[in-house]
């Protein structure tokens, strides 16, 4: 394998970077106020900032059938990618919303989404269904345990994740795992979610294994097979203090025991496996047809459920343990982690994450073998005097033909210094407890640099490893996110220079900024390192911030013509991927020619006209048919003269040219054939592009 600085792949600099950002700042510049009402007026157009759609492959992730349907947890899926099939903004005429929160200390993330597309986030010590769209954060349903429950406890929402079932599944600061039903049959919100199962998972596996164990419970996950596994642990374990840590299960015969209004016997349900005093997870658990996958501050571990925990391998690595600033640094705060710092991240056949040397290294063991078949440096050129640690997790992009793309981020100098106290417990999942308050309060010029994006490639001999590109002029610790319908990567970080905190877009392939969106130079608009998360509406990537606002970017894409005043309410507008089987099952014919648009306009005329903007088309019109979705979910033609393509000035045009801007109008009558929506002045239309 070629070394890395043998590698003839790109490194982008500082100059390089800077100089294609000032280019598409020049065209992303409008203020605020004129890109939002760039439909209102023949001056600004959508085509100055969008981005042509490079979708790729959809990512390859077995379902896990006691995983819920949706992306599920903070992580999007099991495999731990980061990666989204879903729509996210393309620069049609961006727009930066926010949600007022009113009753959280900070703003509301939404972490993750039920099986109904419910949103579930944190609140109040525990979680909520709750509407992220409005002007205001409305709650419509929670549980708390000081409310609930009876306090003394805080429900670590990180690790949280819907089941199959619909029901929450998550771990506690007292060491429970709870279940929560947190809606009807139908998916509507209860006021008060229940409680349906509470186990003490450390009590139990204490007693299992006959003595006590310091570390807490950190995270679950179920496995294929529906049994639910459970690390303990902390975000930063040292060896020498010699923690008694465990790692098990709760088999699926007792959670469904419990489910069912029964009870089941822990002491023979549940199976704990004690690694080596010392040793113990510091990040999130993975799940794949082969078990768990686990990283400790040591080793990695593939676990099978097999009457007992099965260690069915376990590879050991090297790092150099917790790192903190260096005396005189300009960062004052470290990493994390002792280990590798990034929870564990799947393909079928691989398993990725990072060591924490002094040199950080990029792994990729075999599934079946725990065998390191790939290796090599990342962040391993940042100006002098930085360190790095890779915290968050990576994204992990597999494009099912033998290529997996890893993005790694630097994350150093976000991690509390304070983390090294011998009587600290890294597993309370605090602010004040896990960050750095120098870097809270002035922001990502206390973080070090880099993000980079590594190929792992099936050769004949094996595999290789390829540095691809590699920003060292980036700080972010918001967790990127891939989206394969855009082929974009998203992120938010802030400039250094002029202290604003921005939305970002990156070109996947070539690792360039090609999108930036100002939102505030206030420190309050850190993003606390929480996680950004994309909307089920195809429009919508959400950003908590360490103030009081969650923000979210969003393409006006969608628009009445004939009454230009009037501004559609995104949070009512949806695109989204359709997929060429459910095309054709649903009663198209040909491919699949564009997204599906969906969109509701309140106190409409008679007719009325929408427009949509998109620049994902090409070939002839003429080749072209719109199919609108029925009431009965299938396709059907719309007739010719009820709809047009026009370019941005209104003009027809014959022949579509990828990444151009162009408009599809529509004309839906209310209550005619077209609208879904039963309400009066009301529409709802749902229409696709077939070929």
């Amino acid at each position: 394998m070629l070394s890395k600085k043998e590698d003839s792949t790109m490194k982008m600099t500082r100059r390089n970077f800077l100089s294609a950002s000032a280019l598409t700042l020049l065209s992303c510049q409008l203020a605020p106020a004129a890109r939002a009402d760039c439909l209102l007026s023949g001056l600004f157009h959508g085509a100055d900032t969008a981005l042509p759609p490079k979708p790729l492959t959809a990512k390859v992730v077995d379902a896990n059938p006691f995983m819920g349907r949706s992306e599920s947890n903070i992580h999007h899926d099991c495999y731990n990618t980061d990666s989204t099939d879903a729509v996210l903004p393309v620069g049609i005429c961006p727009e930066v919303n926010v949600a007022m929160e009113k009753t959280n200390p900070n703003a509301s993330p939404a972490i993750f989404f039920d099986n109904f597309d419910n949103p579930v986030s944190p609140f109040l010590g525990g979680l909520a269904i709750r509407d992220l769209d409005a002007e205001e954060v409305r709650t419509i349903g929670f549980f708390s345990p000081a409310k609930h429950d009876g306090g003394g406890y805080l429900i670590q929402s990180s690790y949280s994740f819907v089941d199959g079932r619909n029901l929450i599944v998550c771990p506690t600061s007292h060491n429970h795992v709870l279940m929560l039903r947190a809606t009807d049959e139908n998916g509507t919100p209860l006021p008060v979610f229940k409680k349906v199962l509470d186990i003490n998972i450390k009590e139990a596996a204490e007693r299992v294994l006959g003595r006590s164990l310091e570390q807490n419970l950190l995270s679950i996950v179920f496995d294929y097979d529906g049994n639910l596994w459970f690390v303990t642990g902390g975000f930063r374990i040292y060896p020498s203090r010699g923690q008694q840590g465990a790692m098990g299960y709760i088999s699926h015969n007792a959670i469904d025991a419990i489910l069912a209004g029964g009870t089941a016997d822990l002491d023979h349900e549940v199976h704990v496996y004690a690694p080596a005093p010392g040793e113990g997870a510091e990040n999130g658990i993975a799940s794949c047809r082969e078990g768990a996958v686990i990283l400790t501050n040591l080793a990695c571990y593939l676990l099978r459920a097999n009457g007992g925990v099965e260690v069915v391998w376990r590879t050991p690595y090297d790092s150099v343990g917790a790192k903190d600033s260096r005396e005189g640094a300009a960062t004052t705060g470290g990493g994390l982690a002792w280990g590798g710092g990034c929870s564990p991240t799947l393909t079928p056949n691989l398993v990725l994450f990072t060591d924490n040397q002094d040199i950080v290294n990029l792994l990729a063991l075999d599934m079946k073998t725990g065998e390191v078949v790939a290796s090599t440096p990342v962040l391993d050129d940042l100006p002098e005097g930085y360190q790095v640690a890779v915290e968050n997790s990576a994204i992990v992009y597999d494009d099912g033909e033998g290529t997996v793309s890893t993005i790694v981020c630097n994350w150093f100098g976000a991690g509390n210094a304070g983390l090294a106290d011998p009587n600290n417990d890294s597993s309370i999942q605090s602010y004040a407890n896990i960050y750095d308050q120098n870097w809270l309060m002035k922001g990502n010029i206390m973080i070090a640099p880099g993000i980079e994006r590594v190929d792992t490639v099936k050769t004949a001999n094996g595999y290789e490893m390829k540095s691809v590109w590699c920003r060292n002029d980036l700080s972010d610790t918001s967790i990127l996110k891939l989206s394969t319908a855009t082929g974009y990567i998203y992120g938010y970080v802030q400039d250094v220079t002029t202290g604003m905190w921005q939305y970002i877009i990156l070109d996947f392939e070539t690792g360039e900024t090609v999108f930036t969106m100002d939102v505030s130079n206030k420190y309050g608009y850190n993003n606390m390192a929480i996680g950004m998360y994309a909307g089920n509406s195809g429009n919508a990537l959400y950003c908590p911030t360490g103030y009081l606002e969650l923000l979210r970017l969003q393409d006006r894409f969608v628009y009445l013509p004939e009454m230009p005043y009037r501004k559609v309410e995104l949070d009512q507008a949806a695109r989204n991927v359709l997929s060429q089987e459910q095309f054709a099952q649903d009663g198209g014919e040909g491919t699949v020619a564009s997204w599906r648009n969906t969109v509701t306009v309140r106190n409409v005329h008679p007719n009325t006209t929408v427009a949509f903007r998109m620049n994902n088309l090409s070939g002839s019109t003429s080749g072209l048919t719109l199919y609108a979705y029925g009431v009965d979910g299938k396709l059907a033609k719309v007739d010719p003269a009820l709809w047009s393509i026009t370019d941005e000035d209104g003009k027809a045009v014959t022949e579509l040219t990828a990444g151009t801007l162009y408009e599809l109008h529509v004309t839906v009558a209310d209550g005619g054939a077209l609208d879904l929506s039963e309400t009066e002045k009301e529409i709802r239309l749902s229409v696709v592009l077939g070929k």
